[in-house]
């Protein structure tokens, strides 16, 4: 039976974090950020937040357009990379909070890939029958792990959560295709250690908590490019064009990523969708957070054809495309 995604929501903390307060903090300036970024603001959590919380107003959201309660849900799947804690995973945080009581859970990371990643397992799963709904959450505080000293990383990151529940649906609708590669040759681009790597028996290490590195020339042109490629695979496969292509919802890194690789493409502006003026690059949570704006924003109608490419540290990427089903918008 076809999988598609019948229930969406997204969360974003309330605290702003603008590009005129990074100038208080490092030595950068607005005009510099928005030029090369195409960023404004970010969302950050206040201490205290955690990601179980903003993934769980995310998982609410969905299951309320979806129209089920947390019993109907058979498995979570969170993408993350900054879990509350290691163990337990933040999915089976999340399962609790909702109240999800059939529910499994378990995390996935991915980087910024992640939701992705979680979403083709989501699909494989529903349409071999394993499972009849599928809660799936991409989450991460990447304030938590950036260095806010690093003017060279510190402006791209924010927080946010986003989350989509997967289902049954209608023959010819749902998710089409989907993708997912790795390289892990790339790895030292963009890569966080794990804040116990160090620990020695008898002891514990002197080092400061470990930030996100990340070389920014080999990762833009890694993007640009696996934007262009993935997006023309995923489509001829299917023995579509991108003139068939309703809605492009890249990752939401950089803007001039995202336009460069528009235009290597020969999409038009309407046939992508862009929100990382206002929240930076929140990392799996990007794209189902812009999914979810685009189509509460009337972006997106029963019958569209969407595209979702992520990628990220790892290096890894994925593609779905998507026969959008959702009705109207709220």
């Amino acid at each position: 039976m076809p999988a598609g995604i019948v229930g969406i929501g997204s969360a974003v903390p309330g605290r702003i974090l603008t590009n005129r307060d990074l100038e208080q903090m490092v030595e950068t300036s607005d005009e510099w950020i928005r030029t090369r970024t195409g960023i404004r603001e970010r969302r950050v959590v206040s201490p205290g937040e955690t990601a179980t919380e903003l993934g769980l107003r995310a998982a609410q959201r969905a299951l309320e357009v979806a129209g089920l309660e947390p019993e109907a849900v058979d498995l979570i799947i969170a993408a993350t990379s900054t879990p509350d804690t290691v163990f337990p995973a933040t999915a089976v945080r999340i399962q609790k909070e909702l109240g999800a009581r059939r529910a499994a859970g378990y995390d996935l990371s991915a980087a910024c890939s992640g939701f992705v990643y979680a979403l083709h397992q989501a699909r494989y799963l529903v349409e071999a029958g394993a499972a009849r709904h599928v809660l799936v959450v991409g989450v991460d505080l990447l304030s938590r792990i950036t260095d806010w000293t690093d003017r060279s990383t510190c402006v791209l990151f924010g927080d946010g959560a986003g989350a989509v529940v997967v289902a049954p649906v209608a023959e010819g609708q749902g998710i089409l295709a989907s993708r997912l590669g790795a390289d892990g040759e790339g790895g030292p681009h963009l890569y966080l250690d794990a804040p116990h790597a160090r620990h020695t028996v008898g002891g514990r290490p002197e080092e400061p908590l470990p930030f996100i590195r990340m070389n920014g020339q080999e990762i833009f042109k890694f993007a640009v490019r696996l934007v262009v490629e993935e997006t023309q695979a995923v489509l001829d496969g299917l023995g579509l064009s991108v003139a068939d292509l309703d809605l492009l919802v890249p990752h939401q890194a950089n803007i001039r990523i995202i336009e460069a690789a528009r235009e290597r493409l020969g999409l038009a502006p309407e046939q992508v969708f862009t929100n990382l003026e206002r929240y930076g690059n929140t990392s799996t949570a990007s794209i189902p957070l812009a999914l979810d704006e685009a189509w509460r924003a009337g972006r997106l109608k029963p019958g569209d054809l969407v595209v979702m490419v992520g990628f990220g540290g790892g290096l890894t990427w994925g593609t779905v495309a998507v026969r959008w089903s959702l009705e109207g918008r709220p």
